[in-house]
């Protein structure tokens, strides 16, 4: 009974000695403080359509006054021609009391059917404030350097909103995407726009793109559909000008059970940028 005791008593004492030695191995940050970007890299298409907002932030405490910091533009992207930068070029506010400044980068579609990529490197290079702020961390200056990777993507891919007519106006539904991988064959990530059971099934379709702005729906078994409406096909048109997407979709419709009949419906997508 009393080596129980001992051998319980050792065992509290080395865990209190442990939970002390954690305690003890707290890391805590004390400074110098410094400023970085929040990513290394990031990489987007140039069909992205949205705003990319780059973070900067102080490593430290947030700062009584607001703090500038400066950075320059490299990289192979062309700045006009594949992207541009909203706001005052160069310089990233940190507002007063706050931890994050935003550089928002806008990319522009310039799709051509050229699959490439191009790198926009940002570099944050001093602080425009009386605080005594560094630029990036250690030896390496880690977070210093900021690299995004745009892709080239395919003339028609990109996010659309997505439109169907009915009798008191259009059914509209937004961000489908649209997609390739050799610009030729394309995916519609959902074409049933309230058609069965208002967008409850996202069902894709694809199309052929045949180099003249008209479009080849060939016939394909949609699986997410029941017979006798899983076989569809049509046609299409692309407006260069808007280049909006007109899709005509040909669907069998049983009337009775010796006789069916095709019921064409036109779906329009609008690209969202």
């Amino acid at each position: 009974m009393k080596l129980t005791h001992k051998i319980f008593s050792l065992g509290f004492v080395l865990a209190m000695l442990a939970l002390a030695s954690c305690e003890e191995q707290q890391i805590t940050f004390e400074g110098p403080d410094y400023v970085r970007f929040s990513d290394s890299s990031v990489v987007m298409k140039e069909s992205l359509g949205q705003p990319i907002e780059v973070k900067v932030h102080v490593v430290g405490k947030p700062l009584a006054q607001a703090v500038s910091v400066n950075y320059t533009v490299g990289g192979d992207a062309r700045e006009g021609r594949d992207y541009v930068i909203e706001g005052t070029k160069g310089v990233v506010t940190i507002p007063a009391g706050q931890y994050f400044g935003t550089i928002v980068v806008r990319l522009i579609n310039n799709a051509n059917n050229i699959l490439g990529s191009q790198d926009i490197v940002l570099t944050l290079t001093d602080v425009s404030s009386s605080q005594d702020l560094q630029v990036g961390f250690g030896k390496g200056n880690m977070g210093k350097t900021f690299r995004l990777t745009i892709q080239d993507d395919c003339l028609l891919s990109g996010f659309y909103t997505g439109s169907r007519r009915v009798q008191n106006g259009s059914i509209q539904v937004e961000n489908i995407e649209i997609s390739s991988l050799d610009c030729k064959t394309y995916t519609v990530a959902n074409w049933n726009l309230g058609l069965f059971d208002f967008n409850a099934r996202k069902v894709p379709i694809n199309f052929i793109d045949n180099g003249d702005n008209t479009l080849t729906i060939p016939p394909q078994v949609s699986a997410a559909l029941a017979t006798p409406y899983d076989t569809l096909r049509g046609n299409g048109l692309w407006n260069p000008q808007t280049r909006a997407i007109t899709l005509n979709i040909r669907i069998k419709l049983p009337v009775s059970e010796t006789r069916d009949t095709v019921l064409s419906v036109p779906f329009t997508y609008v690209p969202r940028n």
